[in-house]
């Protein structure tokens, strides 16, 4: 697949995080922010898991651990509590930022060094964003606004982390995602318990919500978003992320007949347009591997992937 194609399939997973606010309030239990997250998470996990049947092995269980906590564990949570706080939409304001904190994550840990164009096209998506989401009501809560920061830069570090760190030999995109997302289920479930207490009671609403969540809004979502961090620079996969918002906007005014303002209109135009300029492609620092032998590398281990799933093997 060319790389247009590969950035239209990573794409799809922060449209699809964008229907996440609808589903939540027309369908879920209210005020239960930790068991969405529990329930978005855990279950995908352990269905990808049976699926490949494959385990981490040495080093990777400590990095497995780490990648869950920061694109699941700590970052599901986070983002929650601050949606629960910012009203207006703020907490994707503050999402928004999550390029700028690549491209500050990617000198220290790729030797990526951000250009100017790269500086002022994040600061151009996050200014499209609000436009979008923020109301002249909107107030500042300080817990809402560091739980807001610390989930972007959650995400952000996991992402640099998941370019860096790669994946196991034979280990394709969809193992090591549902080793994130088990991992990340794990540690937000006894947080979940202590703070909320027992599961609420669902009905077909909240169970359909719920599958659809857990399936289609993580489990396949998390799949291309990974895959995408695999084959594309992390500060282009980054940039896809107001893809969310912007989809969010769109939903809320198609389907929960929320209107949308010349204002509004005018940021999804600059958001949009960020997001196609962040695509643009980036060198492979010196010594390291080309773009073409990065790509190779991620088509064999999708390649693997998909025998031993078709084979049942459990990999090393």
């Amino acid at each position: 697949m060319n790389r247009a194609g590969t950035i239209a399939l990573t794409a799809l997973a922060p449209i699809s995080w964008g229907s996440t606010y609808a589903v939540t309030t027309e369908f879920l239990p209210p005020d239960r922010p930790l068991f969405t997250g529990l329930m978005r998470a855990l279950p995908a996990g352990l269905a990808l898991l049976a699926i490949a049947r494959t385990l981490p092995r040495g080093v990777w269980w400590g990095k497995v651990v780490a990648l869950g906590a920061l694109n699941i564990g700590a970052f599901f949570p986070l983002l929650f509590l601050s949606a629960y706080r910012l009203p207006g939409g703020m907490a994707a304001v503050f999402g928004s930022l999550a390029p700028l904190w690549v491209a500050g994550l990617a000198v220290l840990l790729l030797s990526e060094k951000p250009t100017v164009r790269t500086l002022l096209t994040g600061i151009a998506a996050a200014l499209g964003v609000s436009l979008v989401v923020l109301r002249a009501t909107a107030v500042l809560d300080a817990l809402g606004v560091l739980a807001a920061l610390t989930s972007s830069a959650s995400m952000a570090a996991g992402t640099v982390l998941t370019k860096r760190w790669g994946r196991p030999d034979g280990v394709g995109p969809l193992v090591m995602t549902g080793w994130q997302l088990t991992a990340g289920g794990l540690l937000i479930a006894p947080v979940a318990l202590l703070v909320e207490g027992a599961p609420p009671a669902l009905d077909g609403r909240a169970v359909g919500g719920y599958l659809y969540l857990a399936l289609v809004n993580t489990a396949v979502a998390y799949w291309l978003w990974f895959r995408g961090i695999g084959r594309l620079t992390a500060t282009s996969v980054t940039f896809l992320g107001p893809l969310s918002p912007l989809t969010a906007a769109v939903i809320g005014w198609a389907a929960l007949g929320e209107a949308l303002t010349p204002v509004q209109l005018l940021g999804m135009a600059i958001a949009l347009g960020a997001t196609l300029l962040g695509q643009g492609k980036v060198a492979a620092p010196k010594g390291g591997p080309s773009a073409g032998e990065l790509f190779s590398s991620d088509e064999r281990n999708d390649q693997k992937d998909s025998i031993d799933l078709k084979g049942g093997a459990v990999r090393r």
